[in-house]
């Protein structure tokens, strides 16, 4: 029996130009893929080459074990998320499966198309704070998984006050 998926993207025009984008990447089954550091460290290389093949500012990026969190930038008004993103899953999943044949990715990846009154410092800071709220790391300038292919981020690190998903003020009630 086979199931219909339900589209979770807004039109296709939202992910086109200059625009500004809060993304997660899962892997499938929540695997620890990224736990490998030669590994995390070349899909690192791979997300930086191809953002910069799509004109993608990436203003933020942690790799976590199982998941990505970015915060990119359209730089052009051609640029293109959905194509991006699914041209860094393709080139990651082939070198992955150059020595593994289980799936990388989970399907679909998550997004935000942040507004204007979200601060790209601040967002910054909710996604560096990752590993710090998993306990892999005391303070965000120590993950080796974190960085930022726009901006010397560590002297100007403040995390006094981050941004907060909507899904996550909303569950708050």
């Amino acid at each position: 029996m086979a199931f219909n998926r339900k589209n979770i993207r807004l039109p296709a025009e939202n992910y086109i130009g200059r625009r500004r984008f809060f993304i997660t990447l899962c892997c499938a089954r929540k695997r620890k893929f990224f736990a490998q550091g030669s590994f995390a460290r070349r899909i690192i290389e791979i997300l930086r080459a191809t953002a910069i093949q799509h004109k993608m500012a990436v203003y933020t990026y942690c790799l976590m074990p199982d998941h990505l969190h970015a915060l990119v930038i359209g730089l052009d008004p051609s640029s293109n998320l959905q194509i991006f993103v699914m041209d860094f899953k393709r080139k990651a999943t082939a070198e992955f499966q150059s020595s593994n044949s289980s799936s990388l990715w989970q399907k679909k990846f998550y997004d935000c198309i942040l507004r204007s009154n979200d601060s790209n410092d601040r967002v910054a800071a909710y996604i560096w704070m990752n590993p710090v709220r998993k306990g892999l790391c005391a303070r965000p300038q120590d993950y080796r998984y974190s960085g930022s292919f726009a901006s010397d981020w560590k002297p100007s690190l403040d995390l006094t006050n981050p941004w907060i998903p909507s899904w996550k003020q909303n569950a708050r009630g």
